[in-house]
């Protein structure tokens, strides 16, 4: 039985941080940044209406293709022609701008039911965040920006070094950690993992910890036995708080492509992810792949990254993701 912890005051609240964090991704500051790390996914999109007034077959054709060389998918994509299709067929675009107005609320219908900020509740226990991915993805840095963004809304975390197999990854989580001034817990290279997390877990409870995330060694999906050592460091977890892991934080990233709807597809059938955090937009001409994402598996998408700052982790907007990949933002939006 975990030992009793009194329930603490806690920041104001944590659906109006969450709720001031999304709004805060809805400037212009931050249009700006995803419409210049978009520029590569999106240009096309600017430069397939320019000058053309009338709707025709090639003009779909052409956006069809635009679509599935951003990754967007084939589903997506197919369910995006059909609806602009049928409206076409219905008399509803009399013009290219209409067409691309269409496209946007297409684009916003697929995006929006996955748009769920992760808010913090207040819990007697510490709300676990298990980030799991491949090599390369950003998980470590995804994790430090989260400490950075948790400690400012006024939650007290800890880090778990839970990637055991690279002193790296440890130096690494523990220079985001004295970047932070967030506590991090680790044992030497080549420990088991989930007995860093149980350690862990033990002292986010003890310390009175609010958040406790924990890396783990990055993997290819491919690598069953990998995989099994995330469902057991998920049962050693969930050994001392039957709802730990609350959080099971898929990081991907973007510049893969398709490649990460195979990731997220055996990482969800191991462990059941919960969120997904999409990192790299900032460089990569496939960022459409969260569409197929969103059509595929409906997981939330927590979080955008665009660069190595602690401010360049964002909560996912699909108005503006939409936005600056349309390069459809009002003259003067960018000035905030």
């Amino acid at each position: 039985m975990l030992p009793f912890r009194r329930k603490r005051p806690m920041p104001e609240s944590n659906a109006s941080t969450a709720a001031e964090r999304s709004e805060q991704t809805s400037g212009g500051g931050l249009l700006q940044r995803l419409r210049s790390g978009l520029k590569r996914t999106g240009s096309g999109f600017g430069q397939l209406f320019l000058g053309r007034k009338q709707i025709d077959a090639e003009l779909l054709e052409d956006l069809e293709t635009l679509l599935l060389m951003a990754d967007v998918g084939v589903e997506a994509t197919t369910q995006i022609i059909d609806d602009l299709t049928a409206r076409l067929k219905r008399n509803e675009l009399a013009d290219t701008e209409a067409l691309r107005n269409a496209l946007r609320e297409d684009m916003l219908a697929i995006l929006q039911p996955i748009a769920q900020p992760l808010v913090i509740p207040q819990q007697d226990n510490p709300f676990v965040i298990l980030t799991v991915g491949i090599n390369g993805a950003g998980k470590t840095t995804t994790i430090g920006k989260l400490a950075a963004q948790f400690k400012q809304e006024g939650h007290r975390v800890i880090l778990a070094a839970g990637d055991t197999f690279r002193a790296a990854a440890v130096e690494q989580l523990q220079t985001w950690g004295e970047r932070t001034q967030t506590p991090v817990i680790s044992q030497p290279t080549g420990s088991d993992s989930a007995s860093v997390a149980y350690d862990s877990h033990q002292a986010a409870i003890a310390r009175g910890s609010d958040v406790l995330i924990a890396d783990t060694a990055g993997r290819l999906h491919t690598q069953g036995n990998l995989m099994e050592e995330l469902r057991k460091i998920h049962r050693v977890l969930g050994k001392q708080d039957a709802s730990a892991p609350q959080e099971i934080l898929l990081v991907l990233d973007a510049g893969t492509g398709q490649n990460a709807i195979a990731q997220a597809e055996e990482f969800q059938q191991a462990v059941n992810v919960t969120g997904i955090a999409l990192t790299k937009l900032d460089g990569t001409a496939k960022g459409g792949v969260i569409f197929a994402i969103a059509q595929r598996f409906g997981i939330p998408v927590r979080f955008i990254g665009m660069g190595e700052g602690v401010d360049d982790l964002r909560a996912f907007d699909p108005e503006t993701f939409v936005d600056a990949l349309l390069d459809q933002a009002q003259a003067g939006q960018d000035q905030e």
